[in-house]
């Protein structure tokens, strides 16, 4: 079997590849618009997992490619704080409101993820508690200057400079990066009986 990852995302290649898992990058065609106020957190990430993973298959079969081997999986991933959604930031300014928002408190990170293949789609969803240190105005200036808050949600990234905001976590560290590796790995073995492990 083929695995195709329909994202846009550096840090889930960047995981994929960690494990040694072969797979094609295809970033499907599709709006990620939608009345995000009347959704909860998981349901907004699991609807836009599987609108990516479904946009994939039809742009690919559309194309003229069997898919009757491959496996799509797809992932969408929100920053929550007291159950507000905190995009990607649009500017400097949107950025620095909301690590000073996160600045000493719990939030959620959500990452819905949806495999497609055989005719099936699944989804399901992970949750982890991410605890942040008190920032101060120079330590956001300084991150800010570093560029790295730009395209992540909840405006840092755990995965490098973002990690020294991190006081500790409660659940899956690879979800906080973008894609929850065991969730994904029971995910397709419950739905095509191959995990991750099973591509490489």
């Amino acid at each position: 079997m083929k695995l195709i990852l329909a994202s846009q995302s550096p840090r889930r290649r960047e995981l994929l590849e960690m494990l040694g898992v072969p797979h094609t990058v295809f970033v499907p065609d599709t709006e990620e618009v939608c009345d995000r106020t009347a959704l909860s957190p998981e349901e907004l990430v699991m609807g836009l997992a599987c609108r990516k993973a479904r946009a994939a298959a039809e742009q690919l079969t559309a194309a003229g490619h069997d898919l009757s081997d491959t496996v799509i999986l797809s992932a969408d991933t929100v920053v929550a704080l007291n159950g507000i959604i905190l995009e990607k930031p649009a500017d400097d300014d949107d950025a620095r409101r909301m690590l000073r928002a996160l600045s000493g408190c719990r939030h959620e990170v959500f990452t819905g993820i949806a495999a497609a293949g055989r005719g099936m789609l699944s989804v399901d969803v992970q949750t982890t508690a991410v605890f942040f240190r008190t920032l101060n105005d120079e330590t956001i200036e300084r991150y800010i200057a570093s560029r790295e808050h730009c395209d992540k949600a909840g405006a840092y990234g755990i995965q490098s400079r973002g990690s020294l905001f991190v006081d500790r976590i409660d659940g899956d560290y690879f979800n906080v990066v973008g894609l929850p590796l065991t969730r994904a790995d029971e995910l397709l073995l419950s739905t095509f009986g191959a995990g991750l492990h099973d591509f490489a």
